[in-house]
């Protein structure tokens, strides 16, 4: 690690594993820190990714780079293969990089002003959360919620450590796929998130906000590609809540550029610089 890792400090720090996912095409690049990193990007932020992959992993070259990056040395790279029979996936993760926990952050980067807790093979450590707290951190659970068995196959499990976690994120993330297991949870972990949102896809969704709930519609769109969508969504809905404290104009933004999103394939679905003017602009009353 260089003296100018060490000493930057991330406008935007997201924490969690990079993806190797197998696709027909090859290897890509997948995982909510990547996407979440572009999008912080295309508003001129500083990012910083805190990460784990093989050494020499090649998909590190695609993250943004703009984004400065620590990724500890394991001996795999997490690794998915998402296979459909129709609408139904069955998920794969054939190897899992290190367990990322605080000891591996430079001092300056716990000076990050937004904080981005996104796993996807239940490698963040939870202790991340009471690190950052009172800082702006957005928590998209999914890969907490996940176990690999034997034979490689992903299974979902009950997430223990919500109560850990939720109480300390100005915002929570989830869709409502996320949850297909156990619609319950949606109540659960609403009762303990200060602010929650759950995404219902083209129908909106739904914000959960100090015992009061409201719902918020999609933008129309055509959908090419939907993947990494919701991460767009979430990085966007906390930058622009950092700016706004204004959840229902802050969710508004999100959505648009979420919208936008779908119509694209691969990382293209990150919001451009322009996108991200015209969504302030959408939203521009009393913006500083």
């Amino acid at each position: 690690m260089t003296s100018q890792t060490q000493d930057f400090v991330p406008d935007y720090l997201l924490i969690g594993h990079i993806a190797h996912d197998v696709t027909p095409n090859g290897p890509r690049l997948g995982g909510t820190v990547s996407f979440g990193a572009y999008t912080a990007a295309a508003f001129g932020l500083r990012v910083g990714i805190l990460t784990s992959a093989a050494p020499g992993e090649p998909l590190l070259n695609d993250l943004p780079p703009q984004a400065v990056v620590i990724s500890t040395p394991a001996e795999h790279t997490t690794i998915f293969d998402n296979r459909y029979n129709g609408s139904t996936r069955t998920q794969f993760m054939y190897h899992r990089a290190e367990t990322l926990t605080p000891e591996m952050l430079p001092p300056a980067w716990r000076q990050a002003r937004m904080v981005h807790l996104g796993p996807i093979a239940y490698e963040v450590a939870p202790s991340f959360a009471a690190v950052f707290a009172g800082r702006s951190i957005c928590v998209t659970p999914q890969g907490w919620m996940r176990r690999r068995e034997a034979d490689g196959r992903v299974t979902t499990i009950p997430w223990e450590t919500a109560h850990d976690v939720l109480p300390h994120a100005r915002l929570t993330v989830l869709s409502e796929e996320d949850i297909r297991h156990d619609p319950s949870l949606e109540a659960v972990f609403a009762g303990i998130a200060p602010l929650m949102v759950l995404t219902r896809a083209e129908r909106g969704g739904t914000i959960y906000q100090q015992g009061k709930r409201s719902e918020f519609a999609a933008y129309p769109t055509t959908q090419i590609d939907p993947t990494g969508a919701g991460d767009v969504f979430a990085t966007a809905l906390l930058i622009a809540l950092d700016r706004l404290n204004d959840v229902e104009r802050a969710v508004r933004l999100a959505a648009f550029l979420a919208a936008q999103s779908v119509r694209r394939a691969g990382f293209a679905s990150a919001p451009t610089a322009a996108e991200v003017e015209q969504a302030w602009e959408m939203v521009a009353d009393k913006v500083g």
